[in-house]
């Protein structure tokens, strides 16, 4: 309670409290808007984890603007407090009772498995080197983002890697928008390099609206386990925000009955900077490869080029080859049909 009272003291005292204490003072600067106690805290942080889902009050930003400006403070210094082990802010929903279980106010209504994951405060050495993750949990039903979010992600103007997979709707839902229009905004706000979407169904016939909310030009995309509309690829192909890509990721995205105009365009877009093209599981057949071998040919960054899962012969691979022998990238693998790999190494080499 002193601690609190006497916020001035908090910075240089809180590096000798015993870690125990740590939940239960946080629980507590959260519920009285101690700014300085919180900032000091997380700096000080002796756990992996900082589970603070249950303790967010919104529209009260205070301390959660406290804690992501103290984030800021740790994550630009160089050496780091030598209590400090946090890597994880962990906004998720963690159950009503975990603080007060875990701060020793309760004696249940929070599992013990949960609590020492969050415990786990002597699992990593060298923190400075480990990325820092946030979770949070993301409703996409809702035509607007909700305050907090809104905030969170003004505050995280530097996330560069955005991964969606799985998001399903049922079927009644399909026809309206809202889903969209979220996730147009959550673009807007963030400058993405890196974007994933795993079998975004939600995007069927309406990928543009996604893309033309990229604020950035990316490195690479991903779109795997998905069905591509012919608008969809057309508005793909024509997006400004691809024009550098580096990785170009379609696996699972089905091709038996496409026309490779389309994809031949997309390559022929990228061509200056395309170091990895993916197109394994896509149902390729030797016409459609043939169809874009002149594509593959003008991309002079090739590293690699996955095939793995098409029914493709020997002959058309051998083609595919010999149609990259001009590309000056080094060393060069295909990974094919089978557990085959033709690789081109440098040119003095034999393939």
């Amino acid at each position: 309670m002193n601690l609190l009272r006497e916020e001035a003291l908090v910075f240089s005292a809180v590096e000798d409290r015993p870690t125990e204490l740590f939940p239960p003072l946080l629980m507590e600067a959260f519920h009285g808007r101690c700014i300085e106690t919180l900032k000091a805290m997380v700096q000080a942080w002796p756990f992996v984890h900082l589970p603070l889902g249950d303790l967010i009050d919104m529209p009260h930003v205070g301390p959660l603007q406290a804690v992501l400006e103290a984030l800021d403070a740790l994550l630009a210094q160089k050496v780091q407090s030598r209590r400090c082990k946090l890597r994880v802010l962990d906004l998720h929903d963690t159950g009503q009772n975990f603080w007060s279980m875990w701060s020793g106010a309760s004696t249940h209504g929070c599992s013990s498995s949960r609590m020492a994951q969050v415990a786990e405060h002597r699992s990593m050495t060298k923190q400075h080197l480990a990325p820092f993750k946030v979770f949070i949990d993301l409703c996409l039903k809702k035509s607007t983002l909700d305050n907090f979010l809104t905030y969170l992600l003004s505050e995280m103007s530097n996330v560069q890697r955005l991964f969606l997979s799985h998001i399903h709707l049922p079927a009644f839902e399909k026809q309206e928008q809202g889903h969209v229009q979220i996730t147009s905004q959550f673009l807007r706000l963030l400058h993405y390099r890196d974007l994933h979407l795993e079998s975004p169904s939600f995007l069927e016939g309406c990928l543009d609206q996604m893309l033309r909310c990229l604020m950035t030009t990316l490195d690479n995309l991903s779109i795997t386990n998905f069905q591509l509309t012919e608008s969809d690829w057309i508005h793909l192909s024509q997006c400004p925000n691809i024009s550098q890509l580096k990785g170009l990721d379609l696996r699972g995205v089905r091709l038996t009955d496409f026309s490779p105009e389309l994809l031949h365009v997309l390559l022929e877009k990228v061509a200056d900077t395309l170091q990895e093209p993916d197109l394994s599981q896509c149902g390729i057949m030797d016409s459609q490869l043939e169809a874009i071998l002149p594509a593959l040919s003008s991309c002079s960054q090739l590293r690699s080029f996955s095939l793995c899962g098409n029914l493709l012969s020997m002959a058309v691979m051998e083609k595919m080859l010999q149609h990259t022998t001009q590309v000056d990238s080094g060393d060069l693998s295909f990974r094919g049909p089978g557990p085959v790999v033709l690789q081109r190494c440098k040119k003095e080499d034999s393939v």
